[in-house]
């Protein structure tokens, strides 16, 4: 089937996707074109002006013919080249044109080469790297820095690891595994290897380890530009002030939501942030790409914001590998399913450099068989659902309250003020409101203060952290989902678990808040109030712990122990029923709202002020905004009325993956909705870069994903039918893949791009 697209098609989309990063096709001090290999630049439009003139040089096909020609030179500030361009018609895989551009560029003493028909794009910088595709061309100021950074590169080894840093005003020793896992950094950046995967159990200084190792980088001349992702803000206020204490010397920024963006060294996102923003910046903008909490980010579209950028990326987790989906293994190019560097739960534990726990378990009848009233039978894993019992979270607060105030200079000697600090878990915001109540109650000199909510609808959420962590009281923080994973106190004495948990990876995150190690209170201990038994269907307990590997001790045979960790799939979702109800939770008091009626609310609401409030007029126009216009509107929104926030937002609209700016403008009609097509081809797109594939299966892949989008999903029988038959889609695949490797690929292309879960012959 000949393709009729010519070399012309496709430098007209070449010259678009020039100007997207910053270039000017039009303007000869930074682009040339046609530019005749050998003779000066300063000669090029006298050249340019007789090749013009001269006879055609292309083939019966349309392809031109190779005439020591480049097909567009990019030159740097000083009119030196940067990087040629050798352009295909879309029907020639670039990657082919390897040996005819590398002459060129050695000639006229160009350091990098892009190859591209206008759909696929490959850099090549040849004395370091093979050619490998990315989502956009360079622009000036990128290649400028990688020519500068090539120039005054050190090999990472003359970099000293440090013994000791500064961390919150005291000095902390670096510790021997965090050092091992730099060194290890270190031996695969040498090497050439471009993705990384770190697992670290929470509370053992994954993100100290990544700053101390981003100053490595920067000193060796290594990385200039520097992404840091997160999915939560609690966990991007953390890694900003990580960051801006231990690399206080490098500028640094959180790239909120409709702010503008800054020129500044180490940018702070969130991912939900990023996927609508990621098309403004080059691939290679950025040199560093840091994931925290990554094994939550390689799904569908979440992966099109690590994809983008051509540069070193670094996954964090402390979810252990057997919890661990196959894609950031792949994403990460982790062979046989393991990290790159692991340091194990039990060894931290073994070596001090986790606290040890212990269970103060006492689960109440109603809790534990539920009950019968007229007939009627609640049970239990629908306490605080569907029905109540005012006695039952009375007698767990008294008895946590009782216990604490008992054992808790035994933990911690050196705690001047009892209990010491605790996190309670909560089911919902309404239950958080009753807990804190009667933790109050039960404390009447203090006034209030003892125990305070911290959710997304408290006004001043930032500040109560901040007291939570630095000040005497409140002593008790009852939350829901915001502190379970990312909150770092290493005061935290004890954790009251008032919610029933069946995901792994939460319940060890939640366990997570209490490991910290905190010798200024001689922290030896902490406690856990599991009044809804998770740690026994867990099989977790203080002297066999639960790290997600089956090692956990069956306590009695009562109950089951969870699944085989390979038969799991952890979406990273806050809660698995949260959106499947018609309604939302608003307000400290957890006041239930219909999803439809807040979203009205929300869209009259952001309409009528639109017309006098200047920052939505700006959001209306497609301005950005200032850091202190985001947040001022922010807060302006989140008023106690309707507590119009993101977090309430993104379960009425069920997306998880939205921003505030998103809604507003979705409110004020303005916001563009990608198309189907538009969504899966950058689904795609995202994926094919993930992989590491020869240019020929991508080229392949390439030819399946249109079939995808046209039905939906690609089925084996497919490639034994028009069109794909003409093409010999089937034998071809089986050649590029194997037979077994062709339906997992494809199966992995159904799952990854079009959202397609295909049953195994055993579901089937």
């Amino acid at each position: 089937m000949k393709h009729h697209s010519s070399e012309a098609d496709a430098r007209i989309m070449i010259d678009d996707l020039l100007r997207q990063a910053g270039w000017d096709p039009a303007d000869k001090s930074q682009v040339l074109t046609e530019f005749q290999i050998g003779l000066p630049i300063a000669k090029v439009a006298e050249s340019q002006a007789e090749y013009e003139a001269g006879p055609s040089r292309r083939t019966p096909d349309g392809d031109e013919i190779p005439t020591g020609r480049a097909d567009y030179v990019l030159l740097d500030c000083r009119g030196r080249p940067l990087a040629i361009i050798e352009a295909k018609r879309s029907a020639i895989e670039p990657y082919t044109a390897k040996k005819q551009a590398l002459p060129y560029a050695r000639k006229i003493g160009s350091p990098f080469i892009f190859l591209t028909n206008g759909e696929l794009i490959y850099f090549w910088d040849y004395g370091n790297d093979d050619a490998r595709i990315v989502n956009s061309f360079f622009s000036r100021r990128d290649l400028e820095r990688l020519v500068e950074m090539r120039a005054t590169r050190q090999p990472l080894a003359t970099i000293e690891i440090p013994e000791y840093y500064l961390r919150q005003g005291e000095t902390r020793q670096v510790r021997p595994y965090q050092r091992e896992a730099m060194q290890a950094l270190d031996h695969a950046v040498e090497l050439g290897k471009r993705r990384f995967l770190i697992e670290l159990p929470t509370g053992t200084g994954k993100t100290d380890m990544i700053c101390l190792y981003i100053k490595r980088l920067i000193q060796a001349g290594r990385a200039e530009r520097i992404l840091f992702l997160v999915d939560r803000e609690q966990l991007a206020n953390q890694a900003l002030g990580t960051i801006q204490d231990i690399l206080n010397q490098y500028s640094s920024y959180w790239l909120r939501p409709g702010m503008d963006r800054q020129e500044q060294q180490i940018t702070v996102c969130l991912l939900q942030t990023m996927i609508s923003r990621y098309m403004e910046f080059t691939s290679g903008y950025f040199d560093v790409v840091i994931a925290d909490e990554c094994h939550r980010s390689i799904y569908g579209a979440w992966q099109t914001a690590l994809t983008h950028f051509d540069a070193l990326h670094i996954g964090l987790t402390a979810t252990p590998s057997a919890y661990i989906e196959r894609n950031t293994f792949q994403f990460y190019q982790c062979k046989d399913s393991q990290p790159d560097f692991v340091f194990p739960i039990q060894q931290a534990f073994r070596d001090g450099y986790l606290v040890p726990y212990k269970f103060a378990t006492g689960i109440t009848v109603i809790l534990a068989e539920g009950a019968e009233v007229n007939d009627e039978t609640y049970d239990p894993a629908e306490f605080e659902r569907k029905w109540t019992n005012e006695d039952t979270n009375r007698k767990m607060m008294e008895e946590f309250d009782r216990l604490a105030w008992e054992n808790y200079k035994e933990l911690a000697p050196g705690q001047s003020v009892g209990p010491g600090k605790t996190i309670v878990f909560a089911i919902t915001k309404h239950h958080a409101a009753r807990l804190a109540h009667y933790l109050n109650e039960l404390h009447p000199e203090l006034k209030g203060r003892y125990a305070e909510i911290i959710t997304s609808d408290v006004a001043n959420a930032d500040d109560l952290i901040r007291k939570f962590k630095w000040e005497k009281y409140p002593q008790v923080a009852v939350s829901v989902g915001m502190l379970d994973t990312g909150f770092d106190c290493r005061e935290v004495l004890h954790l009251v678990m008032c919610r029933r948990v069946r995901s792994p990876i939460l319940y060890q995150q939640m366990r997570g808040r209490g490991t910290r190690t905190a010798p200024h209170i001689g922290k030896q201990k902490f406690v856990i109030y599991d009044f809804f038994g998770n740690h026994e269907y867990f099989n977790d307990s203080d002297t066999d712990i639960f790290s997600g590997a089956g090692r956990g001790h069956a306590t009695g045979g009562i109950r089951k122990p969870p699944k085989s960790p390979g038969d799991l799939v952890e979406l990273g979702l806050e809660d698995e029923w949260l959106y499947a109800v018609t309604y939302i939770e608003v307000g400290p008091e957890g006041e239930r709202i219909d999803k439809r009626e807040y979203i009205t609310n929300w869209e009259k609401t952001v309409q009528s002020n639109a017309k006098d409030d200047p920052v939505l007029q700006k959001v209306r126009r497609g301005e950005l905004l200032t850091e202190e216009e985001e947040k001022a509107l922010a807060g302006r929104l989140n008023r106690p009325e309707m507590y119009f926030n993101e977090e309430n937002l993104r379960r009425a609209y069920r997306q998880p993956g939205g921003n505030l700016i998103d809604f507003i403008r979705a409110a004020l009609g303005s916001l563009k909705i990608k198309d189907r097509e538009e969504e899966l081809t950058e689904n795609f797109q995202a994926w094919l870069v993930a992989k590491s594939l020869t240019p020929q299966q991508a080229q392949y892949l390439s030819l399946l994903k249109n079939r995808g989008i046209a039905r939906g999903k690609i089925e084996l029988e497919d490639l034994f039918q028009p069109p794909l038959s003409i093409l010999n889609a089937a034998g071809l695949g089986v050649e590029l893949f194997g037979e077994k490797g062709l339906k997992e690929i494809i199966q992995d292309m159904n799952e990854s791009v079009f959202m397609k879960k295909v049953a195994s012959p055993k579901e089937k």
